[in-house]
């Protein structure tokens, strides 16, 4: 899928730059050019997941929570954690685990961060930002925004949908974003929010679901022209 927003990103007093390794394609922003820490960080994270992946390929392919592993690196005992918690197979957390792990590594050279990784963010920066929300067809799509106010980060804010981009749902929805201060649980939350949302009607749980998933600090689901959210979570118009 092309990522035709990232043209739209704008990082005030920020550079923004990409950087990919095999599937995963970052987009980043920080103080400086960092293209080779990112990379070198991507390296460290893929060979975590993928030598465990190769002596477990369940790991890979399992949708269903995945055993505590105590010898397995430590990115992969992160995602088989965050995973456990919402009921999803380990991979639902990947892209939100690596986002996590390059961004919390760049901090040791910028002091602001954004990495971006297929609509899954990894943000800590030093003042308020805005994160617009895509929603496929939706008519609400990229008309709203969720603004994060800099004493939430760093924050992870992934999104998770079943009619736009590459992501399993077993759900409807447009979209379903999560907030935590955990970008990989985030990740794994969003695809366990949007696997229960098959109709307008499970909009109305959203709040109950939330509220009992320790970790989640705002949730934000549309579906068609329905919009539903819970949670430290604030909602602007663009």
């Amino acid at each position: 899928m092309k990522r035709f927003y990232r043209g739209r990103v704008r990082s005030a007093g920020l550079v923004s730059f990409e950087v990919s390794v095999k599937e995963t394609d970052l987009q980043v922003s920080a103080e400086k050019r960092l293209e080779k820490n990112a990379i070198d960080l991507i390296l460290e994270a893929r060979h975590q997941v993928e030598s465990y992946i190769s002596l477990h390929y369940d790991f890979l392919t399992t949708l269903k929570p995945y055993p505590a592993d105590p010898y397995a690196p430590p990115l992969v005992r992160e995602m088989i954690e965050c995973s456990r918690k919402v009921g999803v197979g380990p991979m639902a957390s990947v892209a939100g685990a690596i986002a996590q792990y390059v961004g919390k590594g760049l901090l040791r050279y910028s002091s602001q961060v954004i990495v971006e990784n297929g609509g899954d963010i990894f943000l800590s920066i030093g003042r308020r930002a805005t994160v617009c929300v895509f929603a496929a067809y939706s008519p609400l799509s990229e008309k709203i925004g969720i603004l994060v106010s800099p004493e939430n980060m760093p924050l992870g804010i992934c999104s998770s949908s079943a009619t736009v981009g590459h992501s399993f749902s077993m759900g409807g929805s447009d979209v379903g974003c999560i907030l935590a201060s955990s970008t990989a649980f985030a990740d794994a939350a969003a695809t366990a929010l949007c696997n229960r949302m098959r109709g307008p009607e499970d909009l109305n749980s959203l709040g109950i679901w939330a509220e009992k998933t320790d970790g989640v600090l705002g949730a934000l689901v549309i579906l068609g022209n329905k919009l539903a959210s819970w949670g430290r979570i604030e909602i602007v118009a663009l």
